[in-house]
């Protein structure tokens, strides 16, 4: 993206539930402050979409009302729920819908990309490489840019956001290749919480994704929030098994897998052929140890897909454990127990079963039943 002086930057929200609606808001709140103007050596000029009417018209009446840890305030902003045909183009378009429809909303938006900006996947899973197969052939990689979130949110009404844990970004591109613009995107996110740029985006994806496939699935199927959850051992257990997997399968795509938060260390936490047989051992101990302590740091989470399921909206399970099968039968490594959540959770959709303890205990039952466990 070439630099300019004077000109604003441009940036579209696109999506407007949780991680979209603190995205707008935090931008807005900061797009003309000294701190931004003198990092980027221009404005930002913000403007949200949203395909829900209602979310749209709360936030034009009343702003975008944030509540969090340092106190509630409301937040004006620019949002709407469709722009003509002329609208200038953007330096930046932040994808924060839920991955079932992140396709859709960059096809509808992808005519208002300026001729050296890029998009930007704020979704959990694998996203980007769907979005650049949206672009011709060779174009993609250079249009396309990716963001790991490490905080929660979510948006108990229509206009009004909560976050729910803090923490901030990790961008980059997925083929490792340096990006100029980058260090502008880091300027602009860096209000909503502190930017690491990486060289393997990839490996922070992966390590992510093995997060959410075990946390926002156990969630989903166990209707609670996190804190609750992770207090039962046979729940731990079962994110531990579904951390395992997908591990395996990252291992065989070639992943060099990073730290969640620098902290989280996927590579440790897989479980080792002895620790799926033995009933205890010295690093049972310490693992389950780790996801208690994760529990009680991100108590307040509750699972964005079931969040979507409660509004009558496709889970983003295929993108996450869904993404964990496929890649793994490629790989002729097939992953069970992802399988089995990914088909509870289309259960749970499609109203065949009820989310609580007990369908949790049922997957429990189930990985039991498997060969070696």
């Amino acid at each position: 993206m070439r630099p300019s002086a004077t000109s604003n930057r441009r940036v579209l929200v696109v999506g407007c539930g949780g991680i979209g609606g603190v995205v707008a808001a935090t931008l807005s709140e900061h797009a003309s402050t000294l701190t931004t103007l003198t990092t980027l050596g221009a404005g930002l000029e913000v403007v949200a979409l949203t395909t829900n009417p209602a979310i749209a018209s709360a936030v034009q009446q009343q702003g975008f009302h944030l509540r969090g840890s340092d106190g509630a305030r409301t937040v004006p902003g620019t949002i709407v729920t469709s722009l003509p045909d002329d609208t200038a183009p953007f330096d930046w378009i932040l994808l924060a819908t839920q991955p079932p429809q992140v396709e859709e909303a960059a096809r509808s938006v992808q005519g208002l990309l300026g001729p050296d900006g890029a998009m930007v996947c704020f979704q959990n899973g694998l996203c980007e490489s769907r979005i650049e197969r949206l672009f011709p052939e060779g174009e993609g990689r250079d249009r396309v840019v990716g963001a790991v979130i490490a905080w929660g949110a979510s948006m108990p009404e229509p206009g009004v956001y909560e976050r729910t844990s803090a923490g901030g970004f990790t961008i980059g591109r997925m083929d490792g290749a340096d990006d100029p613009r980058l260090s502008q995107l880091d300027a602009i996110l860096e209000p909503i919480g502190p930017v690491t740029v990486s060289r393997n985006l990839a490996g922070a994806r992966w390590s992510k994704l093995a997060i959410n496939c075990a946390i926002s699935t156990l969630g989903t199927l166990g209707g609670a929030r996190l804190g609750a959850l992770m207090t039962h051992r046979f729940v731990r257990r079962l994110a531990l098994e579904i951390m395992t997997e997908v591990v395996a399968v990252a291992r065989a795509e070639r992943v060099r897998l990073e730290k969640v938060s620098g902290t989280i260390d996927l590579e440790w936490i897989a479980l080792t052929p002895d620790e799926r047989r033995a009933r205890g051992s010295a690093g049972l101990v310490a693992k389950h140890s780790m996801l208690l302590a994760v529990g009680a740091r991100y108590r307040r989470m509750r699972s964005s897909m079931l969040a979507a399921i409660e509004r009558g909206r496709t889970p983003a399970v295929d993108f996450l454990n869904g993404e964990v099968v496929s890649r793994g039968r490629a790989h002729g490594i097939p992953p069970p127990i992802n399988a089995e959540a990914q088909r509870l959770v289309h259960a749970l959709a499609h109203g065949e079963v009820e989310p609580g303890m007990a369908l949790l205990h049922d997957l429990s039952r189930r990985v039991a039943d498997l060969p070696d466990r």
